[in-house]
């Protein structure tokens, strides 16, 4: 589609869906979903996608043209972020038939998903894992499916998600044996147990599964052979949204900076070199942002450049948010029920949801590990080169 015409629909598109979010949560997410719905059908979602998968296949200057018109205009972003770390997966390894099954539903959002990756025993390190698959003879012996035993852990959106994209054993040790499993989260034998957070929200889960059973349909590439595929999966994660980072983090700080000076917090040195730091952090993850995302696109995993930027953020916004209460000051103790706290107590929210940036989705600790290995080209980690004599 010619860079003026695509432009030209998904502005007239975006005038016609103006307007502010309702403010309860499930109206929210309901309002939410009917607009990427509305995207997916007027054909201007996905630009990165291929045609055939559904996207609008636009170039690299078109889609930062694309996300910069959708910043801009303060739309709601996709009510299921998951959804777009195993679609990247199945658009490159999975079948015809998983394409046309789960492509459209995942990007109307009329399907939520969730990953199944972290254990009680295997969190940052993944190839740990033990829930185990076994294959067997399907009941009345038509074909062939798995039956998954285990438990997964951290799980977002569980309690909301129609279906989960999870790693299981079903091979041997370590990376060899693991295989990608698409599982329907409504299966007899699966439990879900939200886990309540700082934030008073429940947006973690504990997933149980007792011996749920699942069509071989629903594996993703060839079995044992899921390690490869998942990386698909987190290079993405960190990759998929790169484009959009640098306009949604640069308005973010410019509000900062205006409820700084609105507030005459500004007029404070410590809080004014803060706020310095804030402009030189945002302008860092915006150029290593775009080296991550040149990776992917000429079809190439990021690699090390998305450890770089998975650190970067995860430390920016925790940066960002001490800063903002810095500006607030006695304010920021007022919490999401006080109804007079200065912008609906988003800055203290975020501040309590940003504790664990450096956690979730690989700790700081991996991350600087990778970094280390990938880009420095210390010896592994695992790997006991740096034994006390070789120092």
């Amino acid at each position: 589609m010619p860079a003026a015409q695509w432009r030209e629909q998904l502005r007239a598109f975006l005038a016609d869906h103006a307007g502010r979010p309702p403010k309860g949560k499930a109206q929210r997410l309901a309002w939410s979903r009917a607009f990427q719905g509305d995207l997916v059908d007027a054909g201007l979602a996905a630009p990165g996608w291929p045609v055939e998968a559904g996207g609008m296949a636009l170039d690299l200057a078109d889609q930062i043209a694309y996300h910069r018109e959708m910043v801009r205009a303060r739309v709601p972003k996709h009510p299921c972020a998951l959804s777009f770390i195993v679609a990247p997966t199945l658009i490159k390894h999975g079948t015809q038939e998983q394409k046309d099954r789960f492509l459209r539903p995942l990007l109307r959002a009329d399907e939520f998903w969730c990953q199944g990756f972290s254990e009680p025993g295997a969190g940052s390190d993944l190839t740990a894992l033990s829930t185990r698959a076994q294959r067997v003879l399907a009941k009345g012996g038509d074909g062939e499916e798995f039956v998954v035993s285990g438990q997964k852990l951290w799980t977002t959106q569980a309690d909301l998600a129609d279906w989960m994209f999870a790693l299981v054993r079903t091979g041997g040790s370590g990376a060899e044996g693991i295989s990608y499993l698409l599982i329907p989260m409504d299966a007899p034998g699966i439990t879900v147990r939200p886990l309540r957070d700082l934030t008073g929200g429940t947006h973690f889960a504990e997933v149980f599964f007792d011996e749920v059973r699942v069509p071989v349909a629903n594996l993703v590439g060839e079995q044992d052979r899921g390690w490869s595929i998942a990386r698909t999966s987190l290079g993405h994660e960190r990759a998929t949204a790169f484009l959009a980072d640098e306009y949604r983090y640069r308005r973010v700080v410019d509000e900062l900076l205006a409820l700084a000076r609105a507030t005459g917090a500004a007029d404070d040195p410590v809080v004014r070199q803060s706020l310095a730091r804030i402009e030189a952090w945002v302008r860092v993850l915006a150029s290593n942002s775009r080296r991550a995302l040149d990776a992917v696109l000429a079809g190439r995993e990021p690699g090390a450049a998305a450890s770089v930027n998975r650190l970067v953020r995860a430390e920016f916004d925790q940066i960002l948010h001490s800063a903002a209460l810095r500006v607030l000051g006695p304010d920021a103790l007022l919490g999401l029920r006080e109804p007079t706290a200065p912008e609906g107590a988003r800055w203290t929210y975020g501040y309590l949801r940003t504790l664990a940036s450096t956690i979730g989705a690989g700790t700081a600790e991996i991350q600087r590990n990778t970094i280390a290995e990938k880009v420095l080209g210390l010896p592994s980690h695992l790997s006991g080169s740096l034994a006390p004599e070789a120092c």
